[in-house]
């Protein structure tokens, strides 16, 4: 960005943080035919050859466009896997670009959500950021399932499993969904920011889903166990136990914590609360903010009086100002840490999500990232919590727990479809 850029756009610098460089990149290439190709007209009428003659020539330019896309990640993936010097070119073009732990279908999960959301057919809306989210979701989950996985699916809990504030009640519909992910032997995290160090308020969360595990018929023995809540981000687990009264009990830390995770020391964790509380009082009083601090074993936040919401600017402000203020301090140095906006009020964990979902790969006998799954609402650069869950597993965005519960369904579909050959890519 030029300097003289930015008094074309006064918020630039203040919405950076609330962007995602990949998907803006995808949706800038996708523009381009959006705008050469797809003439707009007066009377839509689909049934004009001219029409569909359009949409089949958009159709095939998007497709052309992801399977660049696809190639320049499948270099990017080689690159980093044989440690090749420079940077790869997708870097180059996308300095913020991650590591991908599966090759990604981009043209086949293109086509999938073109056949669904009638991107190729639009005249008036260019391809947005939602359908590149999407696709990229789509995409995500076609890698694992060519790659023999995932083998543990991990959620966030507001906004991902349940409404904002919720809880997940027995006529939620992601329920029977998961169940049938334990019927496939598969693993099951919910990797939670709630810092509770008791039992009976995570059952009183997860309440649905937990006396549908333990009622349920189809699960084995076996297959319930594989089920654990992981809350403050990375600091507190919990096993599915039928003996249990609220079917939850308290794992030990010895057997989950990962090696560096050993090394965390109590006096640096108490002084990186200490100026992370300071920082966020100093916040609530510089924005005039009605709200009262909470102080926890491995967390401290600010949360607005009853019936009071804060500005989002106000949350963003404040995770922005302590990021910062606790990342230049010695500890924060030293330790992992994560500054959160949970929609209406402001957290500081120890840890984050990327060490929470490793845990649990360990808990579960050292499942490796390329086979497991994070499904998460926030994953912008700052104030949100599943970012980090990108250094740990392939994830995907969502945006509702409706969402959430279609992608499962979609895990299914393209499951079973990868047994019928070409099914993915015929026609």
């Amino acid at each position: 960005m030029r300097l003289g850029d930015i008094s074309a756009d006064r918020n630039v610098l203040s919405q950076s943080h609330r962007r995602d460089q990949l998907i803006e990149w995808i949706k800038g290439l996708l523009a381009v035919p959006f705008v050469l190709h797809s003439h707009p007209t007066a009377v839509y009428d689909e049934s004009s050859k001219k029409l569909r003659a359009v949409a089949a020539d958009t159709h095939q330019r998007y497709r052309e466009i992801m399977r660049d896309v696809e190639n320049l990640i499948l270099d990017h993936i080689d690159h980093e896997w044989t440690s090749a010097p420079g940077k790869s070119k997708l870097n180059l073009l996308v300095p913020t670009v991650g590591t991908f732990f599966t090759k990604l279908p981009l043209e086949d999960a293109f086509r999938y959500q073109d056949d669904h959301r009638f991107i190729s057919r639009r005249r008036f809306v260019a391809p947005s950021f939602n359908d590149v989210r999407l696709i990229l979701n789509t995409a995500q989950v076609l890698g694992l399932l060519r790659s023999n996985g995932p083998d543990l699916v991990t959620f966030d809990g507001d906004v991902t499993l349940y409404d904002d504030g919720a809880c997940l009640t027995e006529d939620n519909p992601v329920i029977p969904r998961l169940i049938r992910l334990l019927s496939q032997d598969r693993k099951i995290g919910i990797v939670t920011a709630a810092g509770y160090t008791d039992a009976p308020r995570y059952y009183e969360r997860l309440k649905g889903l937990i006396d549908a595990v333990h009622e349920s018929t189809v699960l084995t023995a076996e297959q319930k166990s594989g089920l654990v809540v992981m809350g403050g981000e990375s600091n507190f687990l919990f096993r599915y136990d039928p003996n249990d009264a609220v079917r939850l009990v308290w794992v030990p830390r010895e057997e989950w914590l990962l090696e560096e995770m050993k090394y965390w020391k109590e006096e640096d964790i108490a002084e990186l609360l200490d100026i992370a509380e300071s920082s966020l009082r100093a916040c609530a009083t510089n924005l005039s903010m009605p709200v009262s601090v909470l102080r926890k074993d491995r967390a401290v936040g600010v949360f607005p009086d009853r019936g009071t919401l804060i500005d989002r600017e106000q949350l963003e402000e404040t995770v922005l100002v302590v990021q910062n203020t606790v990342e230049r301090s010695a500890v924060g140095s030293r330790l992992p840490f994560c500054a959160f906006n949970g929609g209406n009020d402001v957290f500081v964990d120890i840890g984050d999500k990327s060490w929470g979902v490793r845990a649990c790969q360990q808990y579960f006998g050292g499942i490796d990232r390329t086979k497991t799954f994070h499904i998460g609402d926030q994953f912008l650069s700052a104030g949100a919590n599943d970012f980090k869950a990108r250094l740990a597993s392939t994830t995907a965005w969502i945006a509702s727990p409706a969402e959430t519960v279609a992608l499962l369904d979609e895990l299914e579909e393209h499951e079973k479809a990868l047994s019928i050959p070409d099914a993915l890519i015929d026609g």
